[in-house]
């Protein structure tokens, strides 16, 4: 497969998830009932899940106002999607785009180690919110490498005066 193709490819498939990770966001509230009757009480993840489920309910019935940083966490990932729509057009010219990607994708990392710290958030879940910047790395990396060697071929060949 060429790499313009295989470059698209990556691209479409990192839009789309960005699209759906933001989706994920609004809903929280009955994705978190569903969680809960998926993974019970008595497990550690099902606590949790409950603890987390009460929380949101909770702050949702009396400050419904709050779960307004949910929508514009979705709308954050939105709008992130629609930036990487420039080098799906042309890789080449928008590779800022991708290595912008690449750096946000690295700063999950900390960002949820420190951040989840402080919110006391159990470290098994900060871990899980980590892999969501590495799964970032992997189509943006193989997109960078494949820019890399059209960039490469690009200057390879001869010019015309």
């Amino acid at each position: 497969m060429k790499n313009e193709t295989i470059i698209k490819h990556w691209i479409l498939f990192f839009i789309v998830a960005l699209v759906i990770s933001g989706a994920t966001a609004i809903p929280a509230e009955s994705e978190l009932r569903f969680l809960t009757r998926v993974f019970p009480l008595g497990t550690g993840l099902g606590d949790w899940l409950d603890r987390v489920l009460t929380g949101l309910t909770v702050t949702n019935a009396n400050y419904p106002f709050l779960a307004y940083g949910y929508d514009w966490l979705a709308f954050a990932h939105f709008v992130l999607a629609v930036l990487f729509i420039g080098p799906l057009k042309d890789p080449v010219r928008n590779k800022w785009v991708i290595e912008f990607g690449l750096v946000a994708c690295l700063l999950v990392i900390p960002y949820a180690l420190v951040a989840g710290s402080f919110r006391g958030i159990p470290f098994g879940w900060r871990l899980i919110d980590c892999s969501f910047g590495i799964a970032g790395l992997l189509p943006l990396g193989i997109v960078l490498k494949r820019i890399k060697r059209i960039e490469l071929s690009l200057q390879n060949q001869p010019h015309e005066n």
